[in-house]
């Protein structure tokens, strides 16, 4: 049986390319890049050059890079270091959709005495803009908004975002978490502030990401130690992950073209094919913005769990939402929010796609899935008669 594999907003198949680039710093090169000897020193070209194909993905300057072990670990230095930086009067922006990594790091900090405000969505996930407005009236503020939603792919509109906090006198931080590698972005031109990063997610190893920090944006570390990445993080510098996500955001640049046309084109073909296959099926999020790779169904009267089951048994890995959010038999907060009817909450699932994906995958999928879903609405207490 082939394995199909379409979860890869969870996690992603490490490119060969990059395993290639990373052998070397397990067998010959592992020393340690902070030693004043020849064999450690002769590392930080190294990391400088990873350092600089991070910044040229996203248009940064080298210096504005920071290594961190994930994508959690960069949204919790944002958040909680501007918040520390920002000492009294700090104030905190988000959306109910915010991944769990910046949305239990907001709650956490409101329970230790920041105010928090949390924007909602409508039914295709999307901000209301004159609400952040308003939000923002009351002074300035730290907000962290999602450049793309990991369950919906819904992107929201961050250069606009950014040019609304801004004027406030606000600090604005994106979770591009999901975008990166993806679709086009600049940091400058999008004045962000903050940004961050995983290497999972576009084909380097679980274990290390990156946060853009804006030259003169004020944070404190989170992690506390030694002088290394200029003072902004204590700890050694895990070499073979960092110059792996180094070379996976170099490969990620040569392949965006083909992530915004082949990918979207698969994708696209799984949509229409299940729609026309399946009926009482409907698409969550807003099918005028969104990631190239991603659909979110919801499959009415049956739940997501059952179908994964079945799926998986056939070979196909999807998902019901965020990866972090698994094992819970409850609608995901993304989906709640949204204000997705009961009946079609439970029954969600999302397909993700990368680039080794390919149209004889999608094919299978659309002769698998269909009589998956007759017979489960078959056994259903719920589907009508």
């Amino acid at each position: 049986m082939k394995n199909i594999y379409l979860d890869n907003n969870a996690t992603t198949r490490v490119a060969p390319e990059v395993v290639e680039a990373m052998m070397p710093f397990f067998t010959d090169y592992w020393g340690n890049p902070s030693s004043m000897h020849r064999f450690g020193g002769q590392l930080k070209k190294h990391l400088e050059h990873a350092r600089s194909q991070v910044a040229a993905l996203i248009g940064a300057d080298p210096s504005e890079i920071l290594f961190t072990s994930c994508g959690t670990e960069s949204d919790n230095t944002a958040i909680r270091g501007a918040v520390e930086a920002a000492g009294a009067g700090a104030r905190l922006i988000t959306s109910r959709v915010e991944h769990p990594a910046v949305l239990e790091t907001c709650r956490y900090l409101k329970r230790h005495g920041i105010p928090l405000v949390e924007l909602e969505v409508n039914g295709r996930g999307q901000l209301d803009l004159d609400a952040l407005r308003k939000a923002l009236a009351a002074g300035p503020a730290l907000v962290s908004l999602m450049w793309a939603n990991n369950e919906t792919g819904v992107i929201f509109p961050i250069r606009e975002i950014a040019e609304i906090v801004k004027a406030a006198g606000s600090v604005m931080h994106t979770d591009a978490v999901q975008s990166v590698g993806k679709v086009p972005i600049d940091v400058k031109a999008d004045s962000v502030d903050l940004l961050s990063l995983s290497g999972h997610k576009l084909h380097a190893p679980k274990g290390i990401g990156a946060l853009y920090i804006r030259k003169g944006t004020k944070i404190h570390p989170l992690l506390l130690g030694g002088h290394q990445e200029s003072g902004r993080r204590g700890g050694t510098e895990n070499v073979p992950y960092i110059v792996a996500l180094g070379k996976a955001c170099e490969l990620a640049s040569a392949n965006m073209r083909e992530e915004t046309t082949r990918v979207a084109a698969l994708r696209n073909r799984l949509e229409e094919g299940l729609l026309k296959a399946c009926p009482d099926v409907k698409i969550n999020g807003d099918p005028d913005h969104r990631l190239p790779n991603t659909v979110n169904f919801s499959f009415l009267y049956i739940e997501g769990e059952s179908i994964l089951y079945r799926m998986s048994d056939c070979g196909i890995a999807a998902s019901s939402g965020s990866a972090c959010t698994s094992g819970s038999l409850e609608p995901s907060h993304v989906i709640r929010a949204m204000g997705i009817p009961f009946m079609a909450a439970h029954g969600t699932i999302r397909f993700s796609l990368s680039r080794y994906n390919t149209k004889e995958d999608v094919d299978t999928v659309l002769e698998q899935l269909p009589p998956i879903i007759a017979d489960l609405r078959r056994i259903s207490p719920f589907a009508p008669p």
